[in-house]
């Protein structure tokens, strides 16, 4: 059997574990199962990532970079900054509706990790990085469109970030696009408003 790196072993074994966990759960995602999963001996999954712990960060990291990329390019070339964060917060949305199970696997995971020791430095680096990006692409639509924010970045991304996890968890646990819709247009106002804008809802364009 020909030898397979580690770097060609890890993509796998983290699609594996996804695709594992997405189903059964975080609970039952044991290096034991999800190396069954991709067919591998257990040890390939402990030489790999080293912990069960580590492959669990390299889940959440995998996830979080898939939904970014889909939100990053959603972006007007001209729009102004309401449009710009409208059309950031509609994408990230579109990643909900589309692929909730992604997102209840980022919740779940995120719910271990506040309670394993191993994963406790992890998480926050994490969700510092997630924050970091969500600061970053609020900078650039300020810069494009000259809209001076009135609070600074890391404050808006925490708040947006804050707002999204709780509009995502009621979508997990109780669906009702009527009200999501309406939601998630006071929630961008909100964002747009801490921002510097004006306090009035703003137009959130349908999906």
């Amino acid at each position: 059997m020909a030898h397979v790196s580690a770097a060609e072993r890890r993509p796998q074994l983290i699609k594996a574990a996804i695709d594992f966990m997405t189903r059964e759960g975080v609970a039952a995602g044991s290096t034991r199962a999800i190396a069954a999963e991709l067919g591998v001996a257990q040890a390939t999954v402990h030489y790999t990532f080293g912990t069960k712990e580590g492959l669990y960060l390299a889940v959440m990291e995998q996830l979080t970079q898939d939904l970014v990329a889909q939100v990053e390019g959603a972006a007007p070339a001209d729009g102004g900054f309401e449009e710009t964060a409208s059309a950031l917060a509609v994408a990230l949305w579109r990643t909900v509706r589309e692929q909730p199970e992604s997102h209840q696997l980022l919740t779940e995971l995120t719910m271990f990790a506040l309670r394993s020791p191993a994963l406790s430095g992890a998480l926050e680096a994490h969700y510092r990085g997630v924050t970091e990006v969500t600061a970053r692409l609020i900078t650039e639509a300020a810069e494009r469109t000259g809209q001076p924010l009135a609070q600074p970045t890391d404050a808006i991304a925490r708040f947006f970030l804050a707002g999204f996890d709780g509009l995502t968890l009621q979508h997990l646990a109780l669906p009702d696009e009527e009200a999501e819709r309406t939601c998630l247009q006071a929630f961008v106002s909100a964002v747009v408003a801490m921002a510097g804008g004006r306090l009035e809802l703003v137009p959130v364009p349908a999906n």
